[in-house]
């Protein structure tokens, strides 16, 4: 990982050139664009020579689009942090690549500073989402589709520690809780709240405490396992 105050090393992976180069510009200063390619091959061999902090990947590539390239990942650069940046916003999409190993799933509709705050995010190991996207993968986990372990589950005695977890939060803290599963930026969070980012961050220090977790990511799979968002 790359010491504080310094560019992520970022590969990008996307089929245009184009947009690759505007990427690069919006990005200039914020991350360090440590290499690029623009299919399945060329991606896979870039991301195992570069191993940058952050790899971001278009969905649909040719040669098997941005799954394939997870799969061999998991093989060929086991470890890489991988943030999906699309232009689709199919749920089908959306659940595929994250069941594949991706960390997150953004638009290309996001500005360059919050993507930088992004790549920054799933570089520090927290899951990712464009806000309207979060609900799709939390559905997905929620209903048992998460890849590899086993189901979300569901007997009753799950429900009720469940229960018995949520009931040490307060109320401010639980409205916290669902805006963070949905993916929602501390600063979005606090927007909508009416209340100041540093009482947003205190509130997840808070819920992170009381349920005995480390990080967003491991906060938004708690949540979806919990079906604890629409």
């Amino acid at each position: 990982m790359a010491e504080t105050g310094t560019c992520p090393r970022v590969v990008l992976v996307d089929d245009h050139a184009l947009f690759r180069a505007g990427v690069r510009s919006e990005l200039e200063g914020l991350v360090e664009i440590a290499g690029e390619a623009g299919d399945v091959d060329g991606a896979v061999a870039t991301i195992a020579a570069v191993r940058p902090d952050v790899v971001l990947l278009d969905v649909h590539l040719p040669g098997g689009g941005g799954v394939e390239i997870l799969r061999r990942l998991a093989t060929e650069a086991p470890g890489a942090k991988c943030l999906a940046l699309s232009v689709s916003d199919d749920p089908e999409d959306v659940i595929a690549i994250i069941r594949a190993g991706a960390r997150g799933y953004v638009t290309k509709t996001i500005s360059p500073t919050e993507l930088a705050d992004a790549i920054r995010r799933v570089q520090d190991d927290d899951a990712v989402f464009s806000p309207r996207l979060a609900g799709f993968v939390l559905d997905a986990f929620a209903s048992g589709g998460g890849g590899g372990g086993g189901g979300a589950g569901g007997s009753a005695a799950e429900v009720a520690a469940a229960d018995a977890d949520l009931d040490q939060l307060t109320p401010r803290e639980r409205e916290v809780l669902r805006h963070i599963a949905r993916g929602y930026l501390y600063k979005e969070i606090a927007q909508r709240l009416g209340i100041s980012v540093k009482t947003v961050e205190a509130h997840v220090s808070a819920v992170l405490r009381k349920l005995q977790l480390s990080t967003r990511h491991e906060l938004s799979r708690w949540a979806a396992e919990r079906r604890l968002v629409d």
